[in-house]
């Protein structure tokens, strides 16, 4: 459930203060407060990718799942990182139980595959995608991406808007992305 709110917050605030272009990186001074701390937390730059989907409500689920997987220092230190972050909605539309299943201790390596599947190396903004492109994520699969005039897509799932970040971007997207069955 918190992976959830998590995965909320970054996409309300993608969408109540963005367009579906790159949004200038917000002064650290002025990123909006998560509306309820989140503990056990590193020290964060104000501006990477685990502070700002800290800082939305719409990502709670998300925070939670990077909580659960172990991944919040690796991904708040490490980049450049390109990570498409489902909303807590597009997580909430996943059939019942799946992100509390996922969530428990004795599935974190399915959660690692999971969120694995959410990230590949280097900035990658919108414009520098085209559509039939692959994606080699970090769990060592494909995804692809589709361009359709100024709307892009990963694996169907929508940039909804994207948020820079000291160690790379942030692509709100409305679908979770799972990973494709290991042979």
């Amino acid at each position: 459930m918190r992976v959830v709110r998590m995965i909320g917050v970054i996409g309300a605030i993608l969408v109540l203060g963005c367009s579906r272009e790159e949004a200038p990186a917000p002064a650290a001074a002025s990123r909006p407060a998560a509306a309820k701390p989140i503990s056990n937390l590193p020290p964060l730059d104000a501006t990477n990718i685990v502070s700002i989907a800290s800082g939305s409500p719409d990502h709670t689920t998300l925070v939670a799942a990077l909580k659960a997987a172990d991944y919040v220092t690796s991904v708040a230190a490490s980049g450049p990182l390109t990570v498409f972050a489902p909303t807590n909605e597009a997580f909430a539309a996943l059939p019942a139980g799946t992100v509390d299943g996922l969530l428990e201790p004795q599935n974190a390596d399915q959660l690692r595959e999971v969120l694995k599947y959410h990230v590949t190396t280097s900035t990658l903004t919108t414009k520098s995608f085209k559509d039939g492109q692959s994606l080699g994520m970090a769990n060592g699969a494909k995804t692809t991406i589709h361009v359709d005039g100024d709307q892009v897509s990963i694996n169907g799932a929508h940039i909804v808007v994207s948020i820079p970040a000291s160690n790379g971007i942030v692509h709100v997207i409305d679908a979770v992305l799972l990973p494709p069955a290991k042979p």
